[in-house]
């Protein structure tokens, strides 16, 4: 009998402080994130990529056949691209995003006059992302 009352006394107190852990984080209410897709224009290039940042960190630099996938905190947020390789003088073109939680936000990286740019293409809703589902 003494090996179960020893199991359940240090069992007990570990469960305990997991639990108290997890309604911590519960009760501080963060908004949950909102999804950020960049994809690549289908003529954007065989030997060009883009490098993506944001709000400044270096994120991905995007490839042919490739795209960034990722969630990103709510909240407003800057979204900065440029040219891979830099040849000569890179101009990094940046466009703003106010993400709401839950909310999925579609952009397409361009090609023109030597500058890599954002255009959105989609601003999805938890319920219309939900109706697309296979």
């Amino acid at each position: 009998m003494k090996p179960r009352h020893s199991f359940v006394s240090k069992v007990l107190p570990i469960l305990a402080f997991a639990c108290a852990i997890f309604i911590s984080i519960v009760a501080q209410g963060s908004p949950p994130p909102g999804r950020l897709i960049v994809q690549r224009v289908p003529n954007f290039g065989w030997n060009r990529a883009f490098h993506l940042q944001i709000d400044g960190w270096s994120v991905a630099n995007i490839t042919q056949g490739h795209r960034y996938d990722g969630w990103v905190p709510a909240g407003r947020h800057v979204l900065t691209v440029f040219k891979v390789p830099s040849t000569g003088y890179v101009e990094p073109t940046s466009t703003t995003v106010n993400v709401r939680p839950g909310w999925t936000y579609v952009f397409t990286a361009m090609w023109d006059s030597e500058l890599v740019y954002l255009r959105r293409l989609q601003v999805l809703s938890p319920g219309e992302l939900w109706q697309l589902r296979p």
